[in-house]
């Protein structure tokens, strides 16, 4: 009969208790923000610098503002500042859904990839993905709005500091609803067929959300319901305060409504996605 001798250091296994020969440190537990964890949202923060769309991004916003920012009146004027500060906003707010949208729908990638498949032996929960993936595509709004700021000012975009603050950061805050959306997009379909179709997306609600042209009559009420047009009436509610070229616009609070409202169906779509890819229940 072979006897086996555990190796020194080891631990021994028989049908009695478990002992460890020596104590084992657990390693500590990842930093997490509110359910997100750190790590690996510095992750995918990076992984978008690295891409060939990333100088696409930062160039269509500024040479969509260059093109469209003097088709305007040079006298309409708003309680906040003038024409090319309404233009300013409007191509930030675009951009800003632009890099979001097609930077989280990359994940269509990592779906084709097997990487689901990976993430399913993972602890990470659904919320906890998804919330991560929208956080890293809105780190990639920054840049263009950025840029479109500083051209706004350099071409005579004039504005109060409150419509400034307020234009900005709120185009910054709206690519949470784009990033949600490209993830239920990358989500829902085939990397290949993913590649052409958040551009056409954006293009299409930003000319429904009243971001290039002031919109009137049939279209305005439609494009009320599209989800850029709360994110466009609230980044620039310090601007217009409400109305725009005589034209009255909804309430800060419906836009808040459409809002949040278009927001949480994109996540829920994003996270009903995500469970089906990886067979989580």
């Amino acid at each position: 009969m072979t006897t086996i001798t555990p190796a020194p250091g080891s631990t021994a296994v028989g049908p009695g208790p478990v002992r460890e020969a020596n104590s084992v440190r657990l390693p500590p537990r990842r930093s997490r923000l509110r359910g997100i964890p750190l790590d690996y949202l510095w992750c995918e923060v990076r992984r978008p610098m690295r891409r060939s769309n990333l100088i696409f991004n930062l160039i269509l916003p500024a040479v969509l503002y260059l093109a469209l920012f003097r088709t305007g009146s040079s006298n309409a004027d708003m309680p906040g500042g003038n024409f090319a500060m309404w233009m300013t906003i409007g191509i930030a707010v675009y951009g800003s859904a632009a890099a979001s949208t097609s930077a989280a729908a990359s994940i269509a990638v990592e779906k084709a990839s097997g990487w689901m498949r990976t993430m399913r032996l993972t602890p990470l929960s659904t919320g906890g993905y998804v919330l991560t993936k929208i956080a890293g595509a809105m780190c990639m709004a920054v840049l263009p709005v950025g840029i479109v700021g500083l051209l706004g000012a350099a071409t005579g975009a004039r504005g109060t500091v409150a419509a400034w603050a307020c234009g900005l950061v709120g185009a910054w805050a709206s690519s949470a609803i784009f990033s949600a959306l490209g993830l239920a997009i990358g989500l829902a379909l085939r990397a290949e067929v993913v590649i052409h179709v958040p551009g056409l997306v954006i293009t299409a609600l930003a000319f429904c959300g009243d971001l290039f042209i002031p919109l009137s009559g049939t279209m305005l009420t439609i494009g009320r319901f599209t989800p850029m047009y709360g994110a466009a009436a609230i980044a620039r509610w310090a601007l217009t305060g409400g109305s725009t070229f005589g034209t009255a616009h909804d309430s800060l609070g419906w836009a808040l409504v459409n809002a949040v409202c278009w927001f949480a169906g994109f996540a829920l779509w994003a996270a009903r996605r995500f469970t089906r890819s990886t067979g989580r229940v």
